[in-house]
């Protein structure tokens, strides 16, 4: 059963709640080696989407939630968090186009187009302790879930899956890209801010299409 609308609402919905929920965790771990406010800018972010969502027509297309997030990412949220996350949303947007529906291979897609647009936007590979390290992960595990045949809802979850094991392991990194760069190896053991959100993110989207193709018993 492929995704439509309901489930991209549904999903924007579920992240808003996860980042509110793991605010004070974000932040914690953005001041062990950042700014500190990766947590309230995120949180701010979602919940100005939170805000506009009711305002989407009811012919809005996965894509059109997805551009709205982005907007609103980008005009809403300060720091790096707002251009790399609103990038995201914006390049999955354009992945997706004008379909109503998402199959396995569209999610792929999606979840491509978002992490490239990370890497265009801030330049980072994995391995510079970025939220590159969950996504790209993140987007294979996705890509093998439907080679497999696997569906959607499967494929966010290898997604997720993967993402979280990225984040975890960009503990033992030495940053070499943003704020955290200039730490050298203080960074060593503190886990990267972006890819807990990314984690978090992709959690709530497996999570919700999950949800959204159970069949009713």
């Amino acid at each position: 059963m492929a995704l439509g609308t309901p489930w991209a609402l549904d999903w924007i919905r579920a992240s808003a709640a996860v980042i509110a929920e793991h605010r004070a965790e974000l932040i914690t771990l953005d001041r062990d080696i950042g700014d500190g406010d990766h947590g309230e800018n995120m949180d701010r972010g979602f919940a100005a989407v939170l805000t506009k969502l009711d305002d989407l027509p009811d012919e809005a297309t996965p894509g059109d939630v997805l551009k709205l997030v982005a907007t609103t990412l980008i005009s809403t949220v300060g720091g790096a968090s707002g251009p790399l996350f609103g990038t995201a949303y914006l390049k999955a947007s354009g992945a997706v186009g004008s379909a109503r529906e998402l199959d396995s291979a569209a999610v792929v897609s999606l979840l491509g187009a978002a992490r490239d647009g990370i890497v265009l936007r801030g330049k980072a590979e994995v391995g510079d302790k970025t939220m590159i390290d969950a996504w790209t992960p993140a987007v294979d595990a996705a890509a093998g879930a439907a080679a497999e045949g696997q569906d959607e809802a499967g494929v966010l979850a290898a997604a997720a899956e993967a993402a979280e094991r990225g984040a975890e392991a960009t503990e033992p990194l030495v940053a070499r890209k943003g704020r955290a760069s200039y730490l050298g190896e203080r960074a060593i053991g503190h886990r990267d801010p972006g890819a807990q959100s990314t984690a978090l993110l992709l959690r709530a989207a497996a999570t919700t299409a999950a949800a959204s193709t159970e069949t009713p018993s």
